[in-house]
């Protein structure tokens, strides 16, 4: 009688021990962020998480793990992992944290290291050569600045790019020549930053999409909802101080209006009733253009103050307007009967 027997695999110890590790993370800290390493070089990985660090401290601890030893340490520390399952696929980061995660989403998207470019990458932004020494002895390198239309010159035994020269703009796809070019410069015009897939927040899962907030948006949301309800609370006249100083001579003024639509008078708003008045006539005259004189309607309207005049002219003149009074002087009968044929008494 045969017998088979079967052996149990051992396990790695530093695959036990990466899941305790892992999984006392899960257990101390309510966020975990999952970082997509796919595209992300080592090298500028590597001064990703030093800057971060260095924003964050002791705040978020990141450690790169195999999917699999993820899904066990998250199943000890008592999280359901189903709902993280798309996420733990490719090679990823994990950051944990007692931080709200929208913060640390937001500061992790400000933060990028730079990478040399390889023909066929796009310009994320615009690349400018600057004018200096650029240490190359002349020879067919001079080929290369002039099919990229960057002026030269030598001297000193040495090429010079003459002057600040723009070589692609944003969106543009970078050429072997000049991939070539700025990698023998030092430039790095690839911004390397790292895409958060998903964020688990205390049973929560949060896409990464949805970790990016445009501040300046919600504040004008926020300055608008203010707005509209302040002014619903004026409306209603809500109790409230800060809306009432603004109720209160709001309601002044259309009772005001109110008055002055139907004509009544109070002591308190005569002066703004006849305002009114004299304004609607005066617009009522000046509709009326020649068509007011012809029915008898004069408005005389105040001449503008002169401007300021030397002392000898003042002198003058009010000595010609008295002259001038002197002859116009009219009795008080004529005064009478002049008011009588205006006003028909």
């Amino acid at each position: 009688m045969a017998y088979v027997t079967t052996r149990a695999k051992k396990i790695p110890e530093w695959k036990i021990k990466e899941v305790e590790e892992l999984t006392e993370l899960a257990k101390t800290h309510k966020v975990l962020l999952i970082v997509d390493l796919m595209k992300t070089p080592t090298a500028q990985l590597q001064r990703i998480r030093r800057k971060i660090e260095r924003k964050l401290g002791d705040a978020v601890v990141m450690r790169v793990a195999k999917n699999t030893l993820m899904k066990i340490a998250l199943e000890r520390a008592g999280i359901d992992t189903k709902k993280l399952e798309e996420y733990l696929t490719g090679v990823n980061m994990f950051i944990f944290t007692n931080m709200n995660p929208f913060e640390v989403a937001m500061t992790i998207d400000r933060v990028y290291a730079t990478a040399p470019a390889k023909p066929g990458d796009v310009a994320p932004t615009e690349i400018v050569l600057p004018a200096g020494n650029t240490g190359f002895k002349p020879g067919p390198i001079m080929s290369v600045f002039g099919k990229l239309k960057v002026p030269i010159r030598v001297q000193g035994g040495t090429i010079w790019i003459a002057k600040d020269t723009k070589v692609a703009k944003p969106g543009d796809t970078i050429s072997p020549e000049l991939a070539s070019l700025l990698q023998k410069l030092g430039i790095e015009p690839i911004i390397v930053k790292l895409k958060i897939k998903a964020a688990y927040d205390s049973g929560v899962v949060i896409p990464g999409d949805q970790l990016i907030l445009d501040l300046e948006a919600y504040r004008n949301d926020v300055m608008r909802a203010h707005l509209n309800a302040l002014w619903l609370g004026v409306e209603i006249a809500y109790p409230e101080p800060q809306v009432l100083e603004i109720a209160i001579p709001l309601a002044v003024r259309r009772a005001l209006a109110v008055a002055a639509e139907a004509g009544y008078i109070t002591p308190d708003n005569a002066e703004y009733v006849l305002r009114l008045a004299v304004s609607r006539a005066l617009a009522v005259v000046a509709a009326l253009g020649d068509t007011a004189k012809e029915l008898g309607i004069e408005v005389q309207v105040a001449a503008p103050a002169a401007p300021a005049k030397p002392a000898e002219e003042k002198k003058e003149e009010e000595e010609e307007k008295k002259e001038e009074e002197k002859k116009e002087e009219v009795s008080e009968e004529q005064l009478a009967a002049g008011l009588e044929s205006l006003f028909g008494f």
